[in-house]
């Protein structure tokens, strides 16, 4: 990809506030939404919420509960709305105009383009499907050049849902260091571990910058409370540089979010609950069609199937017009045979989308 012509928005992100909408929605990758009763917090309690704070970079008592979630000092966590101004955030500290961002593909299409819209040289390494889309870190080492400055993944993988042992992160690390460059990683599908979570590879050592949040895993997306990880000298960078972005969040934002991380066991149960009983959904309709091929990873949110024969993106139109069902393009991963299948939301409406999802294969295959 050539940052020649700076990308001006997401064109993802554009479907999918417009075009992905549906009454059987699988292309929906976080959790069922909570609803603020399931935090404790009636319409009778919203008066205990303080509408301002006083300035200063960090809400400590949220600052805090991060960093003990993540294991880390205070002074490595920078709030942030949401993974995607996390992302924004690490990646405008990281690149300058005319430096080369290595990025995986398939990946994150807004990754792109941020990367793109910042004026970095966009160069891509490969996880293929044939290798379950795992990362072999000789494939990063090959495509590396002098002006690599930055490394960018995401893990567990979006689209395909698979996990990055710390090894082979390690191995990154190793490369990024000889190399004098930094590993960002979006860890935001991650959370989805739950107890079985790995630490953060910001641990693996200073050359690592992590962003993630709550969207994903936990049904508190409306939250928007998202983090980076990073060297307390580069986070510091990252806060000054938010002064041009974000200035100071929503105070009863930042309120809540400190509640739901103190209630992250009772929530994360929940969450377990609802992804053991759709994976095995999911995974039985896989079980089923012929026609489809995917990884199905261990973790997560998402899986990324392919169509074995005829055209992917016939199959997604007839299902969004016809099924009333959404999926996303593989398009939007650079990969037309695939389409990412979210199964996080209501099992009701998994089931229900699948059944079409199925209706839909057997209508192209008489076509």
């Amino acid at each position: 990809m050539n940052s020649g012509r700076r990308a001006m928005g997401s064109n993802y992100m554009n479907w999918a506030k417009t075009r992905s909408s549906a009454r059987f929605n699988l292309a929906i990758s976080g959790l069922v939404n909570l609803q603020f009763s399931e935090l404790g917090i009636g319409i009778d309690k919203i008066g205990d919420l303080e509408l301002t704070r006083s300035g200063g970079y960090g809400f400590a008592p949220l600052q805090e509960a991060l960093a003990a979630r993540l294991g880390v000092q205070v002074d490595s966590i920078v709030a942030a709305t949401g993974t995607s101004l996390a992302n924004h955030l690490a990646m405008a500290a990281l690149l300058q105009p005319g430096d080369e961002a290595l990025i995986e593909r398939p990946t994150y299409e807004p990754l792109l383009a941020l990367a793109s819209y910042l004026g970095a040289t966009v160069k891509r390494f490969d996880r293929r499907f044939d290798d379950d889309f795992k990362i072999l870190p000789a494939q990063i080492e090959r495509n590396m050049t002098s002006r690599t400055t930055l490394i960018v993944l995401t893990n567990l993988h979006n689209p395909s849902g698979v996990l990055t042992q710390p090894d082979t992160l390690r191995e990154i690390g190793d490369i990024a260091r000889r190399a004098k460059a930094r590993v960002l990683v979006d860890e935001v599908y991650l959370e989805a571990l739950f107890e079985e979570r790995p630490q953060t590879a910001f641990h693996l050592g200073d050359e690592f910058v992590v962003t993630s949040s709550l969207t994903k895993a936990f049904g508190l997306s409306g939250l928007r409370c998202g983090w980076i990880v990073a060297a307390p000298e580069l986070a510091e960078k990252i806060w000054r540089l938010n002064d041009l972005f974000g200035v100071m969040a929503a105070h009863p934002a930042e309120q809540l979010s400190v509640i739901a991380l103190n209630l992250l066991d009772e929530i994360s149960s929940r969450a377990q609950s609802l992804l053991k009983q759709n994976r095995a959904l999911v995974n039985r309709f896989l079980d089923s069609r012929d026609d489809l091929e995917t990884v199905r990873p261990l973790h997560g949110t998402i899986m990324f199937p392919r169509l074995k024969q005829g055209d992917t993106e016939m199959l997604i139109e007839l299902l969004r017009t016809k099924y009333e069902t959404a999926v996303v393009p593989g398009r939007f991963f650079e990969m037309p045979a695939h389409f990412r299948l979210g199964f996080a939301g209501p099992t009701e409406m998994l089931s229900g989308g699948l059944e079409r999802l199925g209706g839909a294969l057997d209508e192209l295959a008489v076509v």
